[in-house]
């Protein structure tokens, strides 16, 4: 507490009169990062939520916010409609107006917002309206927050992973992908598969809702109490708000790669890959074409070896590690000509840990890192997305 009870975060680190709409009212930024002011009754911005950026414009501070949309001016806690905004404050002498520059830039620095970003724009996704997303949702907050962008959009299968394989990471703060989740997943690989892969996975990836499933982005800010938009998605990536996520490796014959989202074998992967026959349907062709394979089930005979999680310990029947390894591929030759370079997958220790097996046949076997498969289908309420916690 400061002196006279007031809380430190409550306490002004600046306080001046400004002009506002021709009008001299009281402007003051406190340390829980608030800019309040007097307009039509108390009017107050939250920096770290609201605020995109700011510029100085002769003398004037002109601030860029995203606000939700109501009567008046929105102060945090409010839900709605979200609204870009300007709002235009003028000092009245020019140490008022270096002041207020100073810690206006100083605060919005602090938060560790990324300053340039490559995104990756899927034109083939879903109902193909990611170039249309990024156009009107996604560019003009970037353009407010004064972020440099460099934008490639995707000409064919496997061209996010080529050119995240080659990238010269140091001219980027961060990766997002305007796309279902295909693109993020390409990109994961795509950096997973460097030789610098410890350096490259630690770049932030962000992603905007714009293909069939958007599972990987519905997960993200659902567990943020945050719908599922594009708004939303891309005010996640101005703000900087990064969450840890678990990589899966897969070995498949002489083929290597990573899931970051799920896994499916059986009904699931059926749907997902043969409905794009039907991908002009956009995101209706996962509902179309599972409903015709629900109506003529197929059955997969199968063996699925597991280390059960705390809690599920009696889950099929008890096995030895010496079984797993009968079973799985390739071979110790074979793995070691597939990883020359790159990510070598998890050094865990497999031979210590409590196996067990379920035996088919089975209808359908799906995995999953994240609570949500797609925006509708919440397939792993269990599953969690842990904050990642930064310090310097």
């Amino acid at each position: 507490m400061e002196e006279g009870g007031q809380p430190e975060n409550l306490a002004p680190i600046l306080s001046d009169r400004v002009l506002v709409n021709g009008k001299v009212v009281p402007l003051t930024f406190t340390g829980d990062g608030k800019l309040r002011w007097t307009g039509e009754g108390q009017c107050c911005l939250t920096v770290e939520k609201e605020v995109l950026e700011f510029s100085l414009e002769d003398s004037r501070i002109q601030v860029k916010a995203v606000v939700e949309k109501r009567d008046g001016i929105c102060c945090a806690g409010s839900r709605g409609d979200l609204v870009r905004q300007s709002f235009i404050f003028e000092p009245l002498s020019e140490d008022s107006l270096i002041h207020w520059s100073q810690k206006l830039r100083y605060y919005i620095d602090s938060l560790g917002r990324p300053k340039r970003l490559l995104i990756f724009v899927n034109p083939f996704g879903g109902k193909k309206s990611a170039t249309k997303i990024f156009l009107q949702d996604v560019k003009p907050y970037l353009e407010d927050a004064d972020i440099q962008i460099t934008v490639t959009e995707t000409k064919h299968q496997f061209h996010a992973k080529e050119v995240a394989k080659t990238l010269d990471l140091s001219k980027y703060d961060g990766i997002v992908c305007v796309s279902g989740d295909g693109i993020l997943v390409e990109v994961v690989n795509g950096l997973l598969e460097r030789e610098d892969w410890s350096a490259a996975i630690k770049m932030p990836l962000g992603m905007v809702p714009g293909g069939t499933s958007n599972g990987m982005i519905k997960s993200l800010l659902d567990c943020s109490g945050e719908t599922c938009s594009a708004s939303n998605a891309i005010l996640a990536v101005i703000r900087g708000h990064k969450r840890s996520l678990d990589v899966a490796t897969i070995l498949q014959g002489e083929t290597r790669f990573f899931s970051v989202l799920m896994l499916a074998w059986g009904l699931v992967a059926d749907i997902d890959i043969e409905s794009e026959k039907y991908r002009w349907m956009g995101s209706a062709r996962i509902d179309f074409y599972a409903l015709q394979r629900i109506l003529h089930l197929r059955h997969y005979n199968g063996r699925v070896f597991f280390v059960p999680a705390p809690g599920f310990e009696d889950c099929g029947e008890p096995t030895g590690y010496h079984e797993v390894a009968i079973e799985k591929s390739p071979t110790q030759e074979e793995h070691l000509k597939i990883q020359r370079h790159g990510y070598l997958g998890s050094d865990v220790n497999l031979e210590n840990m409590h196996w067990r097996t379920i035996n088919g046949p089975f209808v359908s076997v799906w995995l999953h890192n994240v609570p949500w498969g797609s925006e509708d289908v919440m397939a792993a309420p269990n599953a969690q997305v842990y904050f990642l916690l930064a310090s310097e």
